[in-house]
């Protein structure tokens, strides 16, 4: 069953055999999400989910003049328009886009994704929670929010702790772009494909008989290969030994002592972003590695409210962060603060105050 899809055509169904096929269809905006999107794949996924017709699922990208893409994250430019409009939408979108990556991760069937091309934000907040997670030679997994004044949020926290070491730490703070070797090494990938076979194994799951759940892992895995090597974790010390400090000034003065050209190029990504919001992420990975997925979701949802709302309008650093890399485009956000040293204690922990009681808070209901 498929049930009526309201985002016009930006979300595609297709079933065969067992196996239902979700496309994210709007390649122009490189298949970010809207409001529209998100109910239309939780909606397909809760009548899947009770159709026992329904085996396993596939989660993929339109790909956008004839090159490969996943999800580039959310809408920004509606971030920004909605926030200076204090449109009720916002906080709507980023409660339904967070209950949809946790039924994701909670899904009683193998959800599959196929994250070729750009997987960011909140196209990794779709394929994270998926079981077996594929990439290709053209795959660019980030978390790159800090660069907007926001922060790794649709679960960020929790699967970014879970990388090896600080990995976790510095993908958040830096938003580095990793490609397949690394993401299976550092936990946020499963199986490799190569780009020779990637036609072939798609043609595979739309065409070819599809019996069991079993029969579509089988499908991926037969096309699937050894993983390229894992560059960026050849520098797994450097990243422990810098990311692993207290501070982001602490983080900034290791990387400034280690002096390479590595730390230095970390260096100059984390003046870019920010300070406030990598002073509020650094905290959120570390709290969130004690955490449960519901429990870090609803977390990340506090944080989201205020980002848009502790500073509301234009002295929100996510509406200026949004302003300065999409809106206007002119790449120079004004930050406020400026400097990392001038960061409270008490900004940051405004942050991770729930503004609900525990009875009324949107995400209530996740288990």
């Amino acid at each position: 069953m498929i049930p009526v899809l309201k985002s016009d055509g930006h979300v595609q169904a297709t079933v065969n055999g067992c196996l239902g096929l979700l496309t994210l269809n709007r390649p122009k905006a490189l298949n970010a999400l809207s409001l529209e999107m998100v109910r239309d794949l939780t909606a397909v996924l809760e009548a899947w989910r009770a159709d026992a017709a329904i085996q396993a699922v596939v989660i993929h990208g339109a790909p956008r003049e004839g090159r490969p893409v996943f999800c580039a994250g959310g809408d920004i430019r509606f971030f920004h328009s909605a926030a200076l409009a204090g449109d009720a939408a916002l906080g709507a979108f980023f409660t339904e886009e967070y209950a949809l990556d946790h039924l994701i991760h909670a899904y009683p069937k193998p959800c599959i994704a196929l994250m070729d091309g750009v997987v960011m934000g909140g196209g990794m907040g779709l394929a994270q929670g998926c079981k077996l997670r594929v990439v290709t030679g053209s795959s660019r997994l980030a978390m790159p929010e800090t660069g907007i004044g926001l922060f790794p949020d649709v679960g960020g926290g929790w699967f970014l702790g879970r990388c090896p070491g600080h990995v976790g730490e510095w993908l958040a703070l830096t938003g580095s772009v990793v490609e397949a070797g690394d993401a299976i090494e550092m936990g946020l990938a499963d199986v490799y494909v190569p780009a020779a076979e990637w036609p072939a194994m798609l043609e595979a799951l739309r065409a070819s008989e599809q019996p069991s759940a079993e029969h579509v892992v089988a499908t991926v895995m037969a096309h699937s290969a050894v993983a390229p090597e894992a560059l960026n974790m050849l520098e797994l010390d450097a990243i422990d030994a810098c990311f692993g400090a207290a501070t982001v000034p602490a983080i900034a003065a290791a990387l400034a002592a280690a002096g390479t050209p590595w730390a230095q190029a970390q260096a100059a990504l984390l003046a870019k972003r920010s300070p406030l919001m990598l002073a509020v992420t650094l905290e959120q990975i570390r709290r969130a590695r004690g955490m449960g997925l519901a429990d870090e979701l609803r977390m990340e949802r506090d944080m989201v409210h205020h980002c848009f709302h502790l500073r509301p309008g234009a002295a929100s650093e996510t509406v200026e962060g949004v302003r300065a890399l999409a809106v206007d485009k002119d790449h120079a956000p004004r930050w406020n603060p400026a400097r990392s040293e001038d960061v409270t204690a008490a900004m940051v922990d405004a942050f991770f105050a729930s503004p609900w009681a525990a009875a009324e808070h949107p995400l209530r209901e996740l288990a």
